[in-house]
């Protein structure tokens, strides 16, 4: 399998239209010959660190009937035109005589030797799509399928002191930090909304108590009241570049 590498490396005039003029989407083919469903990730946003290669599958089911012979595809990020034109085929499988899903292994490196994923890469993506039948029918698909790469994002909690008396008050720091795919270090991630939660001890499902908004360097810091025995946790939801992320739950005995 090829290391992918950023550039505009597209197959045809086509695809290449797409990077210079993106309201011209467009859904062309002759023959019988259909693109039925696209899946990116399983539908799933793309998440990608500092350091590791994170690996997804774009399939393509089309129909036609004579079968479908194969497929290809390229993906770029929408806000730079820039996209990754390498990729392992992986071939097409028959669902029966007319349809088949056809697909294609992508691998993200955050770090390849400058020539990964950058900052102004993250957000939305987008996808040409080429598949062919056995009787020689052509069906693109530009502009169509959107989907997400997101910065790796990670939150911690703290809770103190412990234990505390109860209804005492207890003070739950943490920080909120995100993938720089510029220098492959992790930064704090400033203003954003993060929510406080709680779960009693013996139960299963979280609460929002409040929302606390990061600093500059993505620290956080509150204070609530102690009521019970149970844990805290902050709880990031995303953003269109950077992933969610939940802290671990800090247990807290209450006396």
């Amino acid at each position: 399998m090829r290391k992918l590498a950023v550039g505009i490396l597209l197959p045809c005039a086509v695809a290449l239209s797409a990077l210079t003029a993106p309201a011209a989407e467009a859904v062309t083919g002759n023959g019988d010959l259909k693109i039925t469903k696209v899946s990116i990730n399983g539908g799933k946003p793309v998440v990608v660190g500092t350091t590791t290669e994170k690996t997804f599958v774009l399939a393509i089911t089309a129909t036609d009937s004579s079968g479908i012979n194969a497929a290809y595809s390229d993906v770029w990020s929408r806000a730079t035109a820039t996209g990754f034109g390498y990729h392992d085929n992986l071939g097409c499988k028959a669902v029966d005589a007319t349809t088949a899903t056809c697909s294609m292994r992508y691998v993200m490196d955050p770090g390849y030797y400058g020539r990964g994923l950058e900052n102004a890469q993250a957000g939305a993506w987008q996808t040409y799509l080429e598949v062919s039948s056995k009787d020689h029918d052509l069906a693109t698909r530009n502009n169509q399928d959107q989907f997400f790469v997101k910065r790796y994002a990670k939150l911690t909690t703290d809770a103190s002191p412990e234990p505390v008396r109860r209804g005492a008050t207890l003070t739950v720091t943490g920080k909120l930090s995100r993938a720089n795919w510029d220098d492959n270090l992790y930064h704090g991630y400033s203003t954003q909304s993060v929510k406080l939660q709680f779960r009693k001890a013996g139960t299963s499902t979280y609460t929002t108590v409040k929302t606390v908004t990061t600093s500059s360097t993505g620290t956080l810091r509150t204070t609530v009241t102690a009521a019970s025995d149970g844990y805290w946790r902050y709880a990031f939801a995303g953003t269109t570049t950077t992933a969610s992320a939940n802290a671990a739950g800090d247990y807290v005995d209450t006396k």
